[in-house]
């Protein structure tokens, strides 16, 4: 309902999920004995939100700039010099990671104000609002790719992936998410998106297929050198809001980008 309304409804939900994990990252680095700037993370990353909201491309070159810059001074008057760098780079690297990935979504809602058309009938006559269907198909793509891809890989699943980091995830899996993201993206393009051409489809499967897994990969690394098994317990039963959004924030940016420079002109 509030993907379907958008504007500011959508941007405060966003936003929320940009602040829960930059709040994680920043705990996920304390646990291994670093101490990010989660303050100044949190607020970096809730500013780069707006600027997608409000398709500012000048600020957000200068939010990232002005926060290496706010960071690398800070830590000149840190009491202990002690692992200078990666109090630095950690923080950084959590705002790009989390607050910046994450604004994709925003800016596929967003889309459409510089965009034409605004809306569009689908193929039962239903009028679609563009910024919805825009920003939902990172959610639909990504999720039934990771859902079926653990299907598949319990069920099927004998070669390892990458075993090194991610020990129960394996080629079947993976490939059986990509089939499936593949069939989600045709089937999107007749319910909800007819601006999608059919090589558009094959070419957006694929790529949440082959870029979803990575975003998991990602976040378990970073959790594995930590030695922890969850981002933290705020999805009872599921683990940490990074836990749940991984493969999405490496999607989102690749679908946006494909969209915007290829499929929607």
């Amino acid at each position: 309902m509030i993907a379907r309304a958008g504007g500011i409804y959508f941007l405060f939900l966003i936003e929320l999920g940009i602040f829960l994990g930059v709040y994680e990252f920043c705990d996920i680095l304390r646990e291994r004995g670093l101490t990010p700037y989660k303050n100044l993370a949190i607020i970096s990353s809730l500013i780069l939100g707006l600027n997608a909201y409000f398709q500012s491309h000048l600020f957000t070159v200068i939010t990232i700039t002005a926060l290496v810059f706010v960071v690398a001074c800070a830590e000149l008057f840190r009491p202990k010099k002690e692992q200078a760098i990666f109090h630095l780079s950690g923080t950084v690297f959590g705002v790009i990671y989390v607050g910046w990935l994450f604004s994709h979504l925003i800016l596929l809602m967003q889309m459409p104000e510089v965009l034409e058309p605004l809306s569009y009938k689908n193929i039962f006559g239903i009028e679609i609002r563009l910024g919805t269907s825009l920003a939902l198909l990172p959610f639909v793509l990504t999720w039934i790719n990771d859902a079926t891809a653990f299907f598949v890989g319990k069920r099927f699943g004998k070669k390892k992936f990458f075993p090194s980091i991610s020990p129960k995830k394996t080629w079947e899996g993976v490939i059986g998410g990509m089939f499936a993201a593949i069939g989600a993206a045709f089937i999107y393009h007749y319910l909800y998106a007819s601006y999608l051409s059919w090589f558009d489809c094959l070419a957006l499967g694929t790529a949440v297929g082959i870029i979803a897994p990575t975003g998991d990969l990602v976040e378990s690394m970073i959790k594995r050198d930590v030695k922890i098994k969850d981002a933290s317990a705020i999805i009872p039963g599921h683990g940490g809001f990074l836990d749940r959004f991984d493969s999405l924030l490496f999607s989102a940016p690749i679908i946006y980008y494909y969209l915007r420079f290829f499929a929607i002109r």
